[in-house]
């Protein structure tokens, strides 16, 4: 299996789970939509409906692979998708935390771009 299909199926896989545990307390009014592009290698998971009389549209994670490394745009999980794709073996230098600005990721221990 190539890197790309390897990373794509990890994301797939981790954000599946995730969807899975949030959905063992539903919210009637609010839906959990998971949402897998291959082909543009970009992954969703985010929540959308009405509460109380007010849009809900949150995004939850949004993770994208781009030469050959795995973006995090956006994570609002407890642990953080990163540490799941470690536990998965993605090294740390094929993830980027891109929700921070490219200074910023010079600090931590992950790949700056």
């Amino acid at each position: 299996m190539d890197k790309l299909t390897h990373y794509q199926d990890i994301i797939k896989q981790i954000l599946s789970k995730y969807e899975r545990i949030s959905g063992q307390v539903p919210d009637p009014d609010i839906d959990e939509v998971l949402m897998f592009d291959d082909q543009r290698s970009q992954y969703l998971w985010f929540n959308i409906g009405w509460k109380n009389d007010r849009r809900v549209k949150a995004i939850s994670v949004y993770v994208r692979i781009k030469n050959d490394k795995i973006y995090i745009e956006e994570d609002w999980t407890e642990e953080g998708i990163a540490t799941e794709l470690l536990r998965e073996g993605v090294p740390k230098e094929d993830i980027v935390l891109a929700f921070h600005d490219p200074e910023t990721r010079k600090l931590t221990e992950f790949a700056v771009a």
